[in-house]
């Protein structure tokens, strides 16, 4: 019997290629914003025309000449590594040179670019990527590359595609997701020559995230950016590496930078998982454990069954990243996991505080200041809507929270420099009773015992799994030998115990301790007892939210008490003099 391996043409190789590179509409203007992006252009037009499979992109890039244009499309061809060597120290979007000579094969290729100060170019290309029809044009400085007919000799391939509304969706995220990583980019998208969607540059990724979630606004996010220095790959300390960029943007010479946007657990979040994003180095990447790391840290900051609005960029050396994890780079592996893990949750943690270089209230000043509007209308005298400077947060310097009274024996009313707040006291109460716990989970002896009736097994193995020593003690009568120190001198530790029973992890046997043993709603407080409470609630790691996800306090600005009773006014005019 002769054997059926037989070696493939290489024009079959070359569309199998092809499709591994070019699968879709969305994988065209994947590769082409990119190529765009690698460019360093700020202003990217992209159309798209479904019934035609036809694709444009418009940038203002560096633009190419003639030499380079008549190249663009061979095989293995880029700009962007020479050695082997670069392989192991990329910088940009693209690198394999694959992807433009891929489109030629599956589609019909025209490029149009102009190099600042020179002449414009038009190119067309065969199959191969081989230029064919070259002619000059009047173009701006930058590149347009249309793809028409896709797939038009594979219909096979159009139909196994997903549907069009589907392919809609695909591509917005695509291009939403890389205007996430590169805010300062102006994006205009069409399709079938209307407008679809437009996205406004901004400093940060603060300023993108309203524009893609239309119900979070600016102050409803928190962003930080800190220099982080490079481990070394032991992780035993850092190592000074040589400075890189990546899009014109230098790094510090001692290793990446770590860009935060976050959501504040009291003000947004979402049903699903699906706004936590991780990017690194200009490109969203899925990396399961720094997205595990981010829902861990947000836990017990959210309320029951919510995830976080998270948006995570890592700028980094590329000696720090394994790109093998995954063909297209979709995906992506961290050398010294645990070293970024860390410094990730601790990026977090110190964004959720409140101080003097995060505090922010214009979002519940605006909410009142709505509200103030809305009841002025409805009077004789309106409000003055003029515009007025904004309060620069960094200018309230260190926050002093000064107890003055007890509201309905439930809210502390608590002044500061620059307005007061309402803190609601039981559950700010459990939000530092939580923390201690989890710092000091301290179980102690129960002397004498405390005896629990009629506990099933299961009850019986979740005290266990948190560590209280158990036995039987009669028939269906089971003593319990130590409890959470919070609550072993309670008059409710039966009750308590019995409710720990009840199932869930440490962590929430944690939580369900802190919440019984906080102080509850209703009990009077003197001011010094109210101003101790404010002080340790400060000092808190997540002092936005109790651990049940609950705002805990509620904040009034100066300038909103200013427009409530009028204080712009003069006295004559409001007279009618």
């Amino acid at each position: 019997m002769t054997g059926s391996i037989q070696t493939l043409p290489t024009e079959v190789v070359n569309l199998i290629a092809a499709g591994e590179v070019i699968d879709s509409l969305a994988a065209v203007v994947r590769e082409l914003v990119e190529n765009a992006l690698d460019a360093g252009a700020t202003r990217i037009a992209v159309a798209v025309w479904f019934d035609l499979w036809r694709v444009r992109v418009a940038d203002n890039g560096t633009g190419m000449d003639l030499t380079d244009l008549q190249q663009a499309a061979s095989p293995h061809s880029t700009s962007k590594i020479q050695s082997r060597d670069d392989l192991y120290k990329i910088t940009s979007l693209g690198f394999r040179g694959e992807a433009l000579h891929s489109i030629a094969a599956l589609a019909e290729l025209e490029i149009c670019s102009r190099l600042t100060g020179f002449e414009g170019w038009r190119c067309t290309y065969n199959t191969q990527g081989e230029a064919e029809d070259t002619e000059a044009v009047a173009i701006a400085p930058g590149t347009v590359v249309t793809v028409s007919n896709l797939f038009g000799k594979w219909r096979l391939r159009r139909q196994g595609l997903p549907s069009r509304s589907q392919q809609q969706r695909i591509i917005q995220a695509t291009i939403q997701n890389i205007a996430l990583c590169h805010p300062s980019v102006t994006w205009q998208v069409q399709q079938s020559d209307r407008s679809w969607f437009t996205i406004s540059p901004g400093k940060t990724a603060q300023q993108i995230i309203p524009q893609l979630l239309k119900q979070v606004r600016v102050h409803d996010l928190q962003q930080l950016t800190l220099d982080v220095p490079t481990p070394d790959q032991g992780n035993k300390g850092t190592q000074e590496t040589k400075e890189f960029t990546y899009n014109s943007t230098p790094k510090t010479r001692h290793g990446a930078s770590l860009h935060l946007v976050l959501g504040l657990p009291d003000r947004c979040h979402r049903r699903r998982p699906d706004w936590v994003k991780v990017a690194t180095n200009g490109r969203l990447v899925r990396s399961p454990e720094l997205e595990q790391t981010i829902l861990t840290a947000m836990a017990k900051t959210l309320p029951r069954d919510r995830y976080p609005i998270c948006f995570l960029h890592l700028q980094i050396c590329p000696s720090q990243i394994d790109w093998n994890r995954h063909p297209a780079k979709a995906e992506i592996y961290l050398h010294s996991l645990s070293y970024w893990q860390e410094q990730i949750s601790q990026a977090i943690e110190q964004a959720l505080r409140i101080g003097a270089e995060n505090f922010d209230t214009a979002s519940q000043s605006h909410r009142v200041g709505k509200l103030l509007t809305a009841s002025a209308k409805k009077g004789v005298y309106h409000l003055d809507e003029s515009p007025k400077p904004e309060r620069n947060p960094s200018d309230i310097g260190l926050i002093e929270l000064k107890a003055v009274a007890q509201v309905h024996k439930m809210y502390i009313l608590a002044e500061h420099d620059t307005g007061m707040w309402l803190i609601e006291q039981h559950i700010a109460h459990e939000r530092v009773l939580y923390e201690q716990l989890c710092d000091r989970w301290q179980l102690v002896p129960l002397e004498p015992p405390v005896i629990l009736n009629h506990l099933t097994p299961v009850q019986l193995e979740q005290l266990q799994r948190i560590g209280l020593e158990i036995e039987p003690f009669g028939d269906q009568m089971w003593a319990v030998r130590n409890a959470p120190a919070l609550l072993h001198q309670r008059d409710d530790c039966a009750d308590a115990l019995l409710e720990l029973s009840l199932g869930g992890d440490l962590q929430n046997a944690q939580v369900a301790t802190a919440c019984r043993s906080a102080i509850r709603n209703g009990t009077p407080l003197t001011l010094e007892q109210m101003q101790t409470l404010l002080n340790q609630w400060k000092m808190t790691r997540h002092p936005r939210t109790c651990p049940h996800g609950r705002p805990i306090y509620l904040p009034l600005e100066e300038s909103a008490l200013a427009r409530f009773f009028r204080r712009h006014w003069v006295i004559g005019k409001s007279h009618g003099i």
